[in-house]
Order: structure tokens, then sequence, then C-alpha cells
């Protein structure tokens, strides 16, 4: 049996700009949080980390040590979107989860090319294994699962998110598990 624990990292600080590909810090002042994540991760797990910088402080912050770097495991290249304030960004709430997946921001890439290589790094996984990444790669995660119907989960900053690989079988465990009640 294989399990994926999916983290998103903390809340990054962008100053309400899209993050993307740009390579902002987070919060990971709230302690309670992070001890609250950090509580439903399993000992001895196999620990990833996407190399931007909000996931390495926030794997710092969880008490990961040397956690492996995955370029694959980078959130989506927004292009032309990327540290747009959020008000800025175009509404694509008309387009269905399949248009959602193979729309692609000018020079940047859609959520299918950002899955295509996501989603073998995670497949890879074998035993317990801890990823702390962006809310991209855990929703590529979920599409092993649900295809592109991952788009429509919420991935709240620093929340957990359980997937099981039993046989050739992925199913999901859980979905955005946050400290709030």
């Amino acid at each position: 049996m294989t399990r994926l624990f999916l983290i998103r990292h903390a809340t990054p600080l962008n100053e309400g700009r899209l993050a993307g590909r740009r390579d902002v810090s987070a919060d990971c002042s709230d302690v309670e949080a992070v001890a609250a994540v950090r509580a439903r991760l399993p000992e001895g797990a196999a620990q990833w980390c996407s190399p931007a910088l909000r996931c390495r402080m926030t794997a710092d912050a969880l008490g990961l040590v040397a956690p492996d770097l995955h370029q694959e495991l980078w959130e989506q290249d927004y292009g032309a979107w990327e540290g747009l304030p959020f008000d800025q960004l175009p509404d694509l709430g008309q387009l269905g989860p399949a248009e959602l997946a193979s729309h692609r921001p000018e020079g940047g890439e859609s959520f299918g090319d950002m899955a295509a290589r996501a989603v073998p790094r995670l497949a890879a996984a074998s035993g317990d294994t801890v990823v702390v990444a962006h809310a991209g790669t855990v929703r590529a995660g979920l599409s092993m699962v649900v295809g592109p119907a991952a788009l429509s989960f919420t991935v709240a900053p620093l929340s957990l998110t359980v997937l099981r690989k039993t046989g050739t079988d992925w199913s999901v465990e859980a979905v955005n598990l946050t400290a709030a009640p």
C-alpha cells in the first residue's frame, strides 16, 4: 500500500497577487496549525518538497528534515498572469473542468501540462510519502483519481490531502484537512 500525504504550503506572502512560479516566502507563524498538520503525518515517511521557497519554509516549520526536492512538483506556470492581483485575473468560471484543465495562459502552461509533469513523480511514490507542494500539485494528485474534476476542489494553505494506492488503484482518503474545526 502507498499513501501520499499532500500538503499545500502555508499562506504565501504575495501581497494579494498570483504567486505561481514566483519564488515568494510563506507565513508559517501559526504554530497550532502547523502542529495540527504535523500530528497527522506518519513517522518514517519519505519526504518530498517543491523547490519553491514557500514549500521549503513550510517543510522546515513542519519539522521535515532535508526533504528531497523535485522540480516536477513546482506550481503551474501561469505565464502572463504571474504576479497579477487576484482581482485582475480573468474570470474562467464559465469553463467546465475539461476546458479549464486545457486552458493555457499566454506564455504559461495549462493544468494538464502541469499535471503531466507532476503526476509521474507522485505516482512513483511507494510506502508513505509526505509531499509539501502547491495547490496545483495537490489537485494533480487528485486528478489521478477524479480526472479534471480535481480542479473543483478547494486546497487551502497548510491543508492536508491524503491519497491511497492499493494494487494499481488510487483512492481519496481525505481532502483539504486543516487545523480549523
